[in-house]
């Protein structure tokens, strides 16, 4: 009998890179989610198939043995599912082999956080297979030390959001606090196609807030306001206040030097467009944008990002984290 969990993606709403220097951030979960079914083996194996990534190798012990894909790729996608499996049979006290299928929805290497999402549900579909009753909070610590064996050092965002869902305001040195969000929140995505690495951008930033500190300290402050000045809208069910934040919030990375020609394309055409606001979304340098719009105006957005040269998709708030389907 196969068990199958899944989890959602995330997007980071306002605070990105400043909240590495201790200013708040606010995360959400969208309706884009990565579903893993988990199966018993009749040996030790861990295998695992991704359908979309078209990877698939197996797991002996640690040594690991490709079957499909380029195997270097292959290992470090996989080697966190390797990390959260080894943990749930040390709990179990068997050595149980496991088969995991991957299928996911959300886009990959674009900032959503495909990978904490594919890595959350192995933990919940694997944990019920083989009977180990995992609370929510367990599932978010095995994503996130998962995570970090490949990603050195993340936040810790997206293992959350993955595992909580909802509205997550995020901080250093206080954590996580959802955050009670009624209202309805009709996002466009528009990714780039632009391959961006998180490290470098994060170093871009650092580059700027060591040469010019007096001007910095103040970005940072206005975008702590972004953020408070954000959960009192959310507050008012108030779209135009935000998406008048979301650009503001763009402005100020694009002043840190994070965005690019085709976020800064696709921000624009999608405001044209309509867009209450439009900024881009994560690391920066490439990966995905956000437009906020109203209803009416979704698909004039979503059609200006597309001509634009961006790959859009329609994404809503969901405030299931990881879940067993």
């Amino acid at each position: 009998m196969g068990i199958v969990a899944s989890a959602p993606a995330k997007i980071i709403l306002f605070g990105e890179h400043f909240v590495v220097y201790g200013e708040p951030a606010i995360v959400l979960a969208i309706d884009k989610r990565a579903y893993v079914k988990a199966e018993k083996r009749n040996d030790t194996n861990l295998h695992v198939r991704s359908t979309n990534l078209n990877l698939s190798g197996n797991f002996e012990k640690s040594t690991f043995k490709i079957e499909h894909g380029d195997a270097k790729e292959a290992k470090m996608k996989f080697e966190p599912i390797r990390q959260a499996v080894e943990k749930i049979r040390e709990k179990c006290g068997q050595d149980i082999g496991v088969d995991i299928e991957i299928n996911s929805t959300i886009p990959v290497g674009a900032g959503l956080g495909s990978s904490a999402a594919v890595v959350a549900a192995s933990t919940l579909a694997v944990g019920t297979l083989l009977d180990v009753k995992l609370s929510k909070e367990e599932i978010f610590r095995m994503t996130f030390e998962a995570e970090q064996v490949v990603h050195g050092t993340p936040s810790g965002i997206d293992p959350a959001i993955s595992t909580f869902g909802g509205v997550l305001l995020f901080q250093m040195d206080t954590g996580f606090k959802p955050l009670d969000v009624k209202m309805d929140l009709p996002l466009v995505i528009g990714d780039t196609g632009v391959e961006r690495s998180t490290r470098v951008q994060v170093e871009r930033v650092r580059e700027i807030v060591d040469n010019f500190p007096r001007i910095a300290e103040p970005m940072m402050r206005a975008a702590r306001e972004i953020v408070l000045r954000a959960i009192d809208a959310f507050k008012e069910n108030d779209l135009n206040t935000l998406g008048e934040l979301m650009n503001m919030n763009h402005a100020l990375l694009y002043g840190v030097g994070v965005s690019e020609e085709s976020l800064e394309w696709l921000s624009y055409a999608a405001r044209k467009a309509g867009a209450l606001g439009a900024k881009l979304t994560g690391a920066g340098g490439g990966g995905c944008m956000i437009a906020l719009s109203k209803d009416e105006k979704l698909e004039k957005v979503l059609e200006a990002i597309q001509r634009a040269g961006g790959r859009p998709f329609v994404a809503r708030k969901t405030d299931e984290g990881v879940r067993i389907e």
